[in-house]
């Protein structure tokens, strides 16, 4: 298994590693509906993204992982999220979307209310770190 020391330390490096700490030809994508050539600079940016929001909420480094899902709702554009799940269990722990395709919103969904709504919704992902 990997963990976000390792996927934050190979993607500094130009890399990208998946939760397995593979080389990841997908960019860490899990599922996607877009063009296979836009993974990498989606990907680029939620790298990014991934590492504030792990550093905001003081996520252990070496006990989750991440992942990316690009998603395709019945109504609306596709949007992507990542996954910061526990390196023991597999489990999802936050699931965060930087702008939601269903609402337009960023949004913060966690382990902590079961995912039954959103722990955070808003303009944008700064809003949620004041």
């Amino acid at each position: 298994m990997s963990t976000l020391a390792k996927q934050f330390e190979a993607f500094d490096q130009g890399r990208y590693i998946d939760s397995d700490g593979q080389e990841s030809w997908c960019f860490n994508f899990y599922d996607w509906f877009c063009k296979d050539s836009s993974l990498k600079n989606k990907s680029d940016k939620l790298f990014r993204s991934a590492r504030r929001f792990a550093m905001k909420k003081n996520i252990d480094m070496h006990k989750h992982y991440v992942f990316f899902k690009n998603n395709c709702p019945m109504m609306g554009p596709l949007y992507d999220d990542f996954r910061i799940c526990e390196v023991e269990t597999g489990d999802v722990v936050f699931t965060v979307t930087p702008k939601c395709g269903h609402t337009g919103m960023a949004e913060v969904w966690g382990k902590e209310n079961d995912f039954k709504e959103p722990i955070f919704q808003g303009n944008t992902l700064n809003e949620y770190y004041k």
